[in-house]
């Protein structure tokens, strides 16, 4: 059998306890404000989003899942535009519904969890998009049917006309089923033009790797996770909590910090709101005027 994939200094995922998982769920709501949600933008750019070939722009559908237009070609990271997830409804309305999406020409994809990879949304894309994916997952790709996929391993790279991407680091993990631990890799992408360089980290916890993917690349804009991150127990090492992921964007030397992965399905203790207010405060103490906070409301765009 083929062996699991690791993170870096071979850091595993925090271990579960059943006692302490039965407890979390019975405290997970308490004290937790579960009305007030994050904010929300009608987006009234969809059209211009659908021609423009042109301009170079971002947008947040929600959780982990942007569009990026950058030299003529429309970019998804992470798509899932399911109204559920799990037992979990998405909470805040899609940035885009997926039909009204221009047609797709680059899909990346950063690890196997059903809340980063959706067969259902990927199948449904406009256009004939070339899927970029950890190792170990192109076979799930190609039992669907969708053959035009290409993977990678840490610091693989690739050229796609006039975009080069790289498969950086991140500290997480990969499962499927009962039994394909870690047998897909996990990371982030680097979306490099002779404009621009954008990183998505995917889904990570805190680790030296930022140092590394700093010292390699300089990043204009960096799209962060900063939720899911309580109980530490269950989530310190495969996720950030605000504070750490601040850090994380000052080590990585990155110019803009677009926090993600938070406010839209509620998958730990923490919720959309507590998050931002954490995320603000921190970036206020670390006083860094020369750093850029874009903090985006589902469906606004940003036109660099």
């Amino acid at each position: 059998m083929k062996r699991p994939f690791q993170n870096l200094d071979n850091i595993d995922k925090n271990k579960i306890n059943l006692r302490k998982l039965y407890h979390y769920f019975q405290i997970r709501n308490k004290g937790k404000d579960l009305k007030s949600r994050i904010p929300v933008e009608e987006n009234t750019n969809i059209h211009y989003l659908q021609q423009n070939r042109s301009h170079m722009t971002y947008t947040w559908i929600g959780h982990s899942t942007f569009l990026i237009q950058c030299h003529g070609l429309n970019i998804l990271t992470d798509p899932v535009f399911s109204k559920r997830m799990g037992t979990e409804r998405r909470l805040v309305p899609l940035g885009i519904e997926l039909e009204k999406l221009p047609e797709i020409d680059i899909v990346v994809i950063s690890h196997a969890h059903f809340d980063h990879l959706e067969f259902s949304s990927i199948k449904r894309l406009k256009g004939n998009p070339h899927l970029f994916v950890p190792c170990g997952l192109k076979k799930l790709f190609n039992l669907r049917k969708i053959t035009s996929v290409s993977e990678a391993n840490w610091w693989n790279s690739f050229k796609y006309k006039d975009i080069k991407l790289h498969f950086v680091p991140a500290q997480h993990w990969s499962r499927r089923n009962l039994f394909d631990k870690n047998r897909a890799h996990w990371g982030g992408w680097i979306i490099q033009s002779d404009q621009h360089t954008f990183y998505f980290a995917g889904d990570t916890g805190y680790f030296r790797g930022f140092y590394d993917i700093g010292n390699r690349f300089t990043i204009d804009t960096a799209f962060m996770p900063i939720g899911d991150y309580e109980p530490e127990w269950m989530s310190g090492l495969q996720h950030m909590n605000p504070e750490q992921a601040v850090q994380a964007f000052l080590d990585l030397g990155a110019k803009a910090f677009v926090p993600m992965h938070y406010g839209t399905y509620r998958l730990s203790m923490d919720t959309g709101p507590e998050a931002l207010e954490r995320l603000h405060a921190e970036w206020s103490s670390r006083n860094t005027p020369d750093k850029k906070l874009n903090t985006l409301k589902i469906g606004e765009t940003i036109l660099l």
